[in-house]
């Protein structure tokens, strides 16, 4: 295709930011200001049997790939239109079976030089910046990320170089593996599980802020991008690239660790949610600023001792982790603290994975109202979180506090996805049963 561009929409240089987007046009809140569908896109092994390998449709009567028998579609049309990415894997998950274990990022890697290959012109994924326009910073890559692009090459070579013939050169892999770390995109359902991983060009080219007038929500692998604040003609288009719920020297470290650039946007400069979010304790004297510190620093710990633990404790492990922290993080913290708030959520995550209703209700009520104030308005944090409350509000038979719930999620969700979602669907239809 012709590089057409998008409507109401121009690519420009943003000072101190390099390429950007900017409107040319009013948008309103809830907006479609464009969407973008997936350059190339795989789905998470854990929800095959769930979703559509192609189309990442949920729905229970898919069928299965008769060779590999692994992978799952709505129907020959979606077969027919992931097999020439499918193909690459489909003879290895059947030769190797539980050997077969290429990480999202390599399978994703082995879809975009594929999709290379047989694409010869401007794909509509890329109507305003080119997948070989992406930033790889590999001049700022530190010995851990180079690491980690080495192994990356070092599998894709393990578990595709059969099927995909002439692999590019150890230094273009970098390269592509670099560009697909820094600008590929997470797909995730209503409740923010993890679905699958993605490039969207187009949506790539959005610079970072902490008060982000866009927010991009999925439409199967279709990237949907709605305004959450007005947006004027002439203003810069920001979306978020972190979660939002942590304090600025947070945000701006882990912006600069996986971006490589230093957040200059109202909310870092003027930090107006950081005494909030970091509340301590309330008794008759404060905690003094080395104890705030220490217990700062055990946070930070134990948040990373937490994800790698996910690996290998057992769930009841994990949650006696989860309360040994928040036990020893209160003597300081207040219940509101952001770093008391990622542990209650962890706690919750695997409440529910025990089938421990009341608890995961019990972290869930505890953790809403903070993030109510500390994210943005029409958050989909925030209203995941009002829908798994819902959820399990109407399972333990508390109806009227679970369609209250539902209707909170509902009015975030009808701006962020979009009145004409399917998500917001399924949400009014559980509304609409408990009449």
């Amino acid at each position: 295709m012709k590089n057409e561009g998008i409507e109401g929409m121009e690519r420009f240089e943003s000072p101190g930011r390099g390429r950007g987007l900017r409107a040319l046009r009013h948008f309103a809140v809830g907006e479609l200001v464009f969407a973008c569908p997936a350059y190339s896109s795989v789905l998470t092994v854990n929800e095959r049997g769930a979703h559509c390998e192609h189309c990442f449709t949920r729905r229970e009567d898919l069928f299965k790939c008769g060779k590999c028998k692994q992978a799952y579609y709505c129907n020959v049309d979606c077969q027919r239109g992931d097999w020439p990415m499918h193909k690459l894997e489909c003879v290895s998950m059947c030769a190797l079976g539980e050997n077969w274990c290429p990480s999202e990022t390599v399978r994703l890697v082995a879809r975009i030089i594929m999709k290379q290959r047989v694409t010869t012109e401007r794909t509509m994924s890329e109507r305003l910046l080119l997948l070989t326009e992406f930033e790889a910073h590999l001049d700022k890559t530190d010995g851990e990320k180079d690491e980690m692009n080495q192994s990356g090459i070092a599998a894709l070579h393990h578990f595709y170089s059969r099927h995909i013939s002439d692999l590019p050169d150890d230094q273009a892999l970098t390269e592509l593996f670099a560009q697909v770390n820094c600008n590929g995109f997470t797909i995730e359902d209503e409740e923010l599980s993890h679905l699958g991983s993605a490039v969207f060009p187009d949506v790539a080219l959005m610079n970072h802020s902490c008060s982000p007038n866009v927010i991009v929500t999925y439409k199967g692998t279709v990237a949907e991008v709605r305004a959450v604040q007005e947006i004027n003609p002439g203003e810069e288009i920001f979306n978020s690239y972190i979660d939002l719920l942590y304090p600025t020297e947070d945000r701006k470290e882990r912006l600069l660790e996986s971006y490589f650039f230093v957040c200059q946007c109202t909310e870092c400069t003027t930090k107006s949610k950081d005494k909030a979010k970091m509340a301590p304790r309330k008794q008759s004297s404060p905690p003094k600023p080395e104890e705030i510190q220490s217990m700062l620093h055990y946070a930070k710990n134990v948040i990373e001792e937490f994800r790698r633990a996910k690996h290998y404790k057992t769930p009841s492990e994990l949650l006696e982790m989860c309360e040994l922290s928040l036990e020893k993080m209160g003597t300081v913290f207040g219940d509101t603290n952001v770093y008391m708030l990622h542990m209650m959520y962890q706690a919750m995550g695997v409440c529910l994975y025990m089938q421990d209703w009341d608890g995961a209700m019990s972290y869930g009520e505890k953790i809403i109202q903070p993030y109510s104030l500390y994210y943005p308005a029409y958050s989909l944090n925030v209203a995941s979180m009002y829908l798994k409350l819902g959820r399990l509000y109407l399972g333990l038979e508390k109806k009227t506090q679970g369609v209250k719930a539902l209707k909170k999620a509902l009015a975030i969700m009808e701006v962020a996805h979009g009145k004409d979602h399917h998500y917001v669907a399924e949400v009014k239809n559980e509304i609409v049963e408990q009449k």
